[in-house]
Protein backbone atom coordinates (compact mmCIF):
# COMPACT_ATOMS: atom_id res chain seq x y z
CA UNK A 1 0.00 0.00 0.00
CA UNK A 2 1.36 3.65 -0.90
CA UNK A 3 2.18 6.69 0.95
CA UNK A 4 -1.03 7.93 -0.53
CA UNK A 5 -3.27 4.92 0.51
CA UNK A 6 -2.30 5.43 4.26
CA UNK A 7 -2.71 8.54 4.47
CA UNK A 8 -6.31 7.92 3.59
CA UNK A 9 -6.95 5.24 5.65
CA UNK A 10 -5.71 7.52 8.54
CA UNK A 11 -7.89 10.15 7.45
CA UNK A 12 -10.87 8.00 7.64
CA UNK A 13 -10.04 6.40 11.41
CA UNK A 14 -9.74 10.18 12.47
CA UNK A 15 -12.62 11.41 10.83
CA UNK A 16 -15.20 9.23 12.51
CA UNK A 17 -13.78 7.78 15.77
CA UNK A 18 -17.04 6.03 16.60
CA UNK A 19 -17.68 4.37 13.82
CA UNK A 20 -13.81 3.95 11.91
CA UNK A 21 -13.76 0.67 12.57
CA UNK A 22 -16.30 0.23 9.47
CA UNK A 23 -14.41 2.10 6.97
CA UNK A 24 -10.97 0.90 7.91
CA UNK A 25 -12.44 -2.98 8.12
CA UNK A 26 -13.40 -2.26 4.44
CA UNK A 27 -10.63 -1.53 3.24
CA UNK A 28 -8.29 -3.87 5.00
CA UNK A 29 -10.76 -6.77 3.64
CA UNK A 30 -11.69 -5.06 -0.02
CA UNK A 31 -8.95 -5.63 -2.95
CA UNK A 32 -6.28 -3.00 -3.41
CA UNK A 33 -8.30 -2.34 -6.81
CA UNK A 34 -11.24 -0.67 -4.83
CA UNK A 35 -8.92 1.61 -2.61
CA UNK A 36 -10.08 4.45 -4.99
CA UNK A 37 -13.80 3.99 -4.00
CA UNK A 38 -12.60 4.63 -0.02
CA UNK A 39 -14.15 8.34 0.20
CA UNK A 40 -17.59 7.14 -0.92
CA UNK A 41 -17.73 4.52 1.42
CA UNK A 42 -16.80 6.33 4.13
CA UNK A 43 -19.17 9.15 3.49
CA UNK A 44 -22.05 6.36 2.66
CA UNK A 45 -21.95 4.76 5.95
CA UNK A 46 -22.08 7.71 7.66
CA UNK A 47 -24.55 8.91 5.89
CA UNK A 48 -26.56 5.70 6.85
CA UNK A 49 -25.83 6.04 10.86
CA UNK A 50 -26.62 9.63 10.41
CA UNK A 51 -30.16 8.57 9.03
CA UNK A 52 -30.58 5.73 11.69
CA UNK A 53 -29.94 9.02 14.48
CA UNK A 54 -32.86 10.73 12.17
CA UNK A 55 -35.25 7.87 12.11
CA UNK A 56 -35.37 6.71 15.64
CA UNK A 57 -34.81 10.06 17.59
CA UNK A 58 -38.21 9.62 19.20
CA UNK A 59 -37.64 5.84 19.50
CA UNK A 60 -36.72 4.02 22.90
CA UNK A 61 -33.88 2.96 20.78
CA UNK A 62 -32.44 5.62 18.76
CA UNK A 63 -29.74 4.25 17.07
CA UNK A 64 -27.21 5.00 20.03
CA UNK A 65 -23.17 4.76 19.23
CA UNK A 66 -22.88 1.60 20.48
CA UNK A 67 -25.18 -0.08 18.12
CA UNK A 68 -22.41 0.98 15.64
CA UNK A 69 -20.11 -0.54 16.79
CA UNK A 70 -18.55 -4.20 17.02
CA UNK A 71 -19.84 -4.75 20.22
CA UNK A 72 -23.09 -3.78 19.05
CA UNK A 73 -23.54 -5.40 15.48
CA UNK A 74 -22.77 -8.91 17.18
CA UNK A 75 -26.32 -9.36 18.00
CA UNK A 76 -29.15 -9.95 15.44
CA UNK A 77 -32.31 -8.10 16.55
CA UNK A 78 -34.84 -6.37 14.87
CA UNK A 79 -32.68 -2.25 15.50
CA UNK A 80 -29.06 -4.43 13.71
CA UNK A 81 -30.99 -5.78 11.04
CA UNK A 82 -31.99 -2.12 10.51
CA UNK A 83 -28.44 -0.91 10.77
CA UNK A 84 -27.12 -3.27 8.37
CA UNK A 85 -29.44 -2.38 5.56
CA UNK A 86 -29.33 1.88 5.99
CA UNK A 87 -25.09 1.53 6.40
CA UNK A 88 -25.25 -0.59 2.89
CA UNK A 89 -28.21 1.71 1.34
CA UNK A 90 -25.41 4.41 2.47
CA UNK A 91 -22.78 3.09 0.37
CA UNK A 92 -24.43 1.99 -2.42
CA UNK A 93 -26.56 5.69 -2.72
CA UNK A 94 -23.16 7.95 -2.22
CA UNK A 95 -21.59 5.35 -4.80
CA UNK A 96 -24.28 6.15 -7.40
CA UNK A 97 -24.38 9.60 -7.19
CA UNK A 98 -20.80 10.46 -6.79
CA UNK A 99 -20.63 8.43 -10.16
CA UNK A 100 -23.15 10.00 -11.92
CA UNK A 101 -21.85 13.11 -11.28
CA UNK A 102 -18.21 12.17 -12.81
CA UNK A 103 -16.40 12.16 -9.18
CA UNK A 104 -15.47 8.74 -9.92
CA UNK A 105 -12.88 7.91 -13.05
CA UNK A 106 -13.94 4.12 -14.46
CA UNK A 107 -17.63 5.17 -14.41
CA UNK A 108 -20.64 7.25 -15.42
CA UNK A 109 -24.34 7.41 -16.06
CA UNK A 110 -26.52 4.13 -17.04
CA UNK A 111 -26.79 4.90 -20.65
CA UNK A 112 -27.89 0.71 -20.96
CA UNK A 113 -31.21 1.65 -22.30
CA UNK A 114 -31.16 4.90 -24.27
CA UNK A 115 -32.91 5.04 -27.20
CA UNK A 116 -35.57 1.84 -26.26
CA UNK A 117 -39.27 2.23 -26.16
CA UNK A 118 -39.89 2.31 -22.09
CA UNK A 119 -43.76 3.49 -22.64
CA UNK A 120 -46.11 4.65 -24.57
CA UNK A 121 -45.07 8.02 -25.52
CA UNK A 122 -41.37 7.81 -23.65
CA UNK A 123 -38.16 6.44 -24.36
CA UNK A 124 -35.10 5.85 -22.26
CA UNK A 125 -32.47 8.72 -22.50
CA UNK A 126 -30.30 11.01 -20.63
CA UNK A 127 -28.44 10.25 -17.39
CA UNK A 128 -29.91 7.13 -15.57
CA UNK A 129 -27.81 7.12 -12.46
CA UNK A 130 -25.68 3.98 -12.29
CA UNK A 131 -27.53 2.02 -9.97
CA UNK A 132 -25.59 -1.14 -11.22
CA UNK A 133 -22.09 -0.07 -10.49
CA UNK A 134 -23.56 1.25 -6.40
CA UNK A 135 -24.77 -1.84 -5.99
CA UNK A 136 -21.95 -4.04 -6.96
CA UNK A 137 -19.10 -1.84 -5.43
CA UNK A 138 -21.28 -1.59 -2.28
CA UNK A 139 -21.64 -5.46 -1.92
CA UNK A 140 -18.06 -5.79 -2.29
CA UNK A 141 -17.29 -3.03 0.27
CA UNK A 142 -20.19 -4.24 2.92
CA UNK A 143 -20.02 -8.34 2.54
CA UNK A 144 -16.78 -8.83 2.85
CA UNK A 145 -17.37 -8.15 6.35
CA UNK A 146 -19.37 -10.82 6.77
CA UNK A 147 -16.95 -13.85 6.74
CA UNK A 148 -18.49 -16.49 9.51
CA UNK A 149 -21.30 -19.27 7.74
CA UNK A 150 -23.00 -19.35 10.70
CA UNK A 151 -26.87 -17.88 10.74
CA UNK A 152 -26.25 -14.26 12.05
CA UNK A 153 -23.49 -14.26 9.10
CA UNK A 154 -26.45 -14.65 7.17
CA UNK A 155 -28.79 -12.69 8.47
CA UNK A 156 -26.48 -9.47 8.24
CA UNK A 157 -25.88 -10.51 4.05
CA UNK A 158 -29.70 -10.58 3.83
CA UNK A 159 -30.35 -7.68 5.40
CA UNK A 160 -26.99 -6.02 3.57
CA UNK A 161 -28.95 -6.78 0.34
CA UNK A 162 -32.31 -5.59 1.24
CA UNK A 163 -30.42 -1.89 1.90
CA UNK A 164 -29.44 -1.79 -1.50
CA UNK A 165 -33.24 -2.92 -3.07
CA UNK A 166 -34.08 0.02 -0.91
CA UNK A 167 -32.21 2.02 -2.97
CA UNK A 168 -33.75 0.46 -6.21
CA UNK A 169 -37.14 0.22 -4.79
CA UNK A 170 -37.29 3.98 -4.44
CA UNK A 171 -36.02 5.32 -7.46
CA UNK A 172 -37.48 7.96 -9.59
CA UNK A 173 -38.37 8.43 -13.19
CA UNK A 174 -37.76 11.91 -14.76
CA UNK A 175 -39.15 13.39 -17.78
CA UNK A 176 -38.38 16.04 -20.76
CA UNK A 177 -40.87 16.85 -22.97
CA UNK A 178 -39.84 17.05 -26.74
CA UNK A 179 -42.06 18.12 -29.72
CA UNK A 180 -43.25 21.34 -31.38
CA UNK A 181 -44.14 24.05 -29.15
CA UNK A 182 -43.44 21.80 -26.20
CA UNK A 183 -46.30 19.58 -27.16
CA UNK A 184 -44.86 16.72 -25.31
CA UNK A 185 -45.67 14.38 -28.43
CA UNK A 186 -42.55 12.31 -27.21
CA UNK A 187 -40.56 12.20 -24.00
CA UNK A 188 -37.23 11.47 -22.80
CA UNK A 189 -36.76 9.62 -19.54
CA UNK A 190 -34.43 8.54 -17.24
CA UNK A 191 -34.07 7.07 -13.50
CA UNK A 192 -32.23 8.70 -10.86
CA UNK A 193 -31.78 8.85 -7.20
CA UNK A 194 -34.63 9.56 -4.53
CA UNK A 195 -33.63 11.49 -1.90
CA UNK A 196 -31.66 9.54 1.01
CA UNK A 197 -34.48 10.47 3.63
CA UNK A 198 -36.96 8.69 1.14
CA UNK A 199 -34.96 5.55 1.63
CA UNK A 200 -34.53 6.07 5.79
CA UNK A 201 -38.23 6.05 5.25
CA UNK A 202 -38.52 2.76 3.29
CA UNK A 203 -35.96 0.87 5.60
CA UNK A 204 -37.73 2.06 8.71
CA UNK A 205 -41.22 0.78 7.15
CA UNK A 206 -39.86 -2.32 7.08
CA UNK A 207 -37.84 -2.30 9.93
CA UNK A 208 -41.36 -2.35 11.62
CA UNK A 209 -42.23 -5.55 9.57
CA UNK A 210 -39.24 -7.29 10.16
CA UNK A 211 -39.30 -11.27 10.37
CA UNK A 212 -38.02 -13.39 13.14
CA UNK A 213 -36.55 -16.30 11.49
CA UNK A 214 -36.93 -19.77 13.75
CA UNK A 215 -33.41 -21.74 13.20
CA UNK A 216 -32.83 -25.34 13.71
CA UNK A 217 -30.70 -25.06 16.80
CA UNK A 218 -30.01 -28.72 16.90
CA UNK A 219 -29.14 -28.82 13.50
CA UNK A 220 -27.03 -25.49 13.80
CA UNK A 221 -24.89 -27.15 17.44
CA UNK A 222 -23.99 -30.30 14.99
CA UNK A 223 -21.42 -28.90 13.77
CA UNK A 224 -21.81 -30.55 9.91
CA UNK A 225 -21.35 -26.94 7.57
CA UNK A 226 -24.03 -28.56 5.57
CA UNK A 227 -26.37 -29.07 7.82
CA UNK A 228 -25.71 -25.52 9.35
CA UNK A 229 -26.21 -24.19 6.14
CA UNK A 230 -29.41 -26.51 5.51
CA UNK A 231 -30.43 -25.21 8.67
CA UNK A 232 -30.03 -21.63 7.41
CA UNK A 233 -31.76 -21.97 4.38
CA UNK A 234 -34.83 -23.84 5.66
CA UNK A 235 -35.45 -20.54 8.33
CA UNK A 236 -35.08 -17.99 5.19
CA UNK A 237 -38.48 -20.20 3.38
CA UNK A 238 -40.09 -17.74 1.18
CA UNK A 239 -38.95 -14.97 3.01
CA UNK A 240 -38.30 -12.15 0.06
CA UNK A 241 -35.32 -10.02 -0.73
CA UNK A 242 -36.88 -6.54 -0.21
CA UNK A 243 -37.51 -7.82 3.97
CA UNK A 244 -35.36 -7.32 7.27
CA UNK A 245 -34.95 -10.58 9.26
CA UNK A 246 -33.30 -10.96 12.48
CA UNK A 247 -32.83 -14.11 15.05
CA UNK A 248 -32.80 -12.22 18.48
CA UNK A 249 -35.36 -10.56 20.39
CA UNK A 250 -35.10 -6.89 21.34
CA UNK A 251 -33.64 -5.99 24.93
CA UNK A 252 -35.98 -3.83 27.07
CA UNK A 253 -34.79 -0.12 25.75
CA UNK A 254 -36.53 1.46 28.91
CA UNK A 255 -33.88 0.03 31.07
CA UNK A 256 -30.16 0.66 31.35
CA UNK A 257 -27.64 -1.82 30.28
CA UNK A 258 -24.56 -0.89 30.68
CA UNK A 259 -22.99 -4.03 28.93
CA UNK A 260 -25.20 -3.51 26.45
CA UNK A 261 -24.33 -0.04 25.66
CA UNK A 262 -28.15 1.08 26.27
CA UNK A 263 -28.90 4.12 28.20
CA UNK A 264 -32.58 3.64 28.85
CA UNK A 265 -34.73 6.30 28.40
CA UNK A 266 -34.45 8.66 31.94
CA UNK A 267 -33.17 11.81 31.29
CA UNK A 268 -34.23 11.57 27.40
CA UNK A 269 -36.35 14.62 25.94
CA UNK A 270 -39.52 14.01 24.40
CA UNK A 271 -42.39 16.02 22.59
CA UNK A 272 -45.54 17.25 23.99
CA UNK A 273 -46.53 20.31 21.65
CA UNK A 274 -45.50 22.19 18.75
CA UNK A 275 -46.64 22.66 14.92
CA UNK A 276 -45.69 20.43 12.29
CA UNK A 277 -45.27 17.31 14.94
CA UNK A 278 -45.83 13.66 13.42
CA UNK A 279 -48.05 11.51 15.24
CA UNK A 280 -45.49 9.39 16.38
CA UNK A 281 -43.33 12.45 17.56
CA UNK A 282 -46.80 13.98 19.49
CA UNK A 283 -47.03 10.17 21.21
CA UNK A 284 -43.50 9.83 22.02
CA UNK A 285 -44.00 11.53 25.75
CA UNK A 286 -46.14 8.54 26.33
CA UNK A 287 -43.71 6.23 24.49
CA UNK A 288 -40.18 7.40 25.88
CA UNK A 289 -41.50 8.20 29.62
CA UNK A 290 -45.23 6.96 30.60
CA UNK A 291 -44.88 3.54 29.38
CA UNK A 292 -41.44 3.20 30.77
CA UNK A 293 -42.34 3.92 34.83
CA UNK A 294 -41.36 7.56 34.14
CA UNK A 295 -43.20 10.63 34.69
CA UNK A 296 -42.57 14.06 32.44
CA UNK A 297 -41.39 16.47 33.63
CA UNK A 298 -40.57 20.13 32.25
CA UNK A 299 -37.53 22.37 32.46
CA UNK A 300 -37.11 25.47 31.42
CA UNK A 301 -33.88 27.44 30.28
CA UNK A 302 -33.36 30.93 29.97
CA UNK A 303 -31.10 32.00 26.91
CA UNK A 304 -30.10 35.59 26.64
CA UNK A 305 -29.16 36.25 23.23
CA UNK A 306 -28.07 39.74 21.61
CA UNK A 307 -31.07 41.50 19.81
CA UNK A 308 -32.24 44.47 18.04
CA UNK A 309 -28.82 45.24 16.45
CA UNK A 310 -28.32 48.87 15.24
CA UNK A 311 -25.12 50.04 12.82
CA UNK A 312 -23.75 53.21 13.36
CA UNK A 313 -21.76 54.98 11.11
CA UNK A 314 -18.98 54.43 11.06
CA UNK A 315 -17.90 51.18 12.25
CA UNK A 316 -19.98 50.44 15.18
CA UNK A 317 -23.08 48.13 16.05
CA UNK A 318 -24.75 48.34 19.19
CA UNK A 319 -27.01 45.37 20.09
CA UNK A 320 -29.79 44.64 23.06
CA UNK A 321 -29.78 41.78 25.02
CA UNK A 322 -33.13 39.85 24.57
CA UNK A 323 -33.83 36.43 27.25
CA UNK A 324 -36.18 33.55 25.56
CA UNK A 325 -37.02 30.87 28.08
CA UNK A 326 -36.50 27.23 26.57
CA UNK A 327 -38.80 24.65 27.45
CA UNK A 328 -38.17 21.52 27.36
CA UNK A 329 -40.06 17.56 28.56
CA UNK A 330 -37.81 15.14 29.78
CA UNK A 331 -38.54 11.46 31.68
CA UNK A 332 -37.95 11.31 35.30
CA UNK A 333 -38.05 9.09 38.03
CA UNK A 334 -41.25 9.09 39.86
CA UNK A 335 -40.92 10.32 43.18
CA UNK A 336 -40.20 7.40 45.93
CA UNK A 337 -39.55 4.75 42.70
CA UNK A 338 -36.66 3.02 41.29
CA UNK A 339 -38.20 4.48 37.64
CA UNK A 340 -39.79 1.29 36.86
CA UNK A 341 -42.04 0.24 39.51
CA UNK A 342 -45.29 1.63 37.47
CA UNK A 343 -44.44 0.47 34.36
CA UNK A 344 -47.58 -0.31 31.86
CA UNK A 345 -47.65 -3.62 30.22
CA UNK A 346 -44.73 -3.88 27.91
CA UNK A 347 -45.32 -3.02 24.06
CA UNK A 348 -41.93 -3.70 22.37
CA UNK A 349 -38.91 -2.23 21.59
CA UNK A 350 -40.50 0.79 19.90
Amino acid sequence: MDHSALWLLFLLCVMCPGHAWVASNFLMTGPKAYLTYAGSVQVGTQSGIEECKHQFAWDRWNCPDSATQQKGLRRATRETSFVHAISAAGVMYTLTRNCSLGDLDDCGCDVSQNGKIGGRGWLWGGCSDNVDFGERISKQYVDSQETGQDSRAAVNLHNNAAGRQAVKATMKRICRCHGMSESCSVQTCWTALSDFREIGNYLKMKHSQAQKLDVDKKRMRAGNSADSRGAIVDAFGSIAQTELIYLEDSPDYCRKNTSLGLYGTEGRECLQHGEGLTQWERRSCRRLCHECGLRVEERRTEVVSSCNCKFHWCCKVNCEDCSQVLVKHVCARREGGDGHGFRRRHRGPK
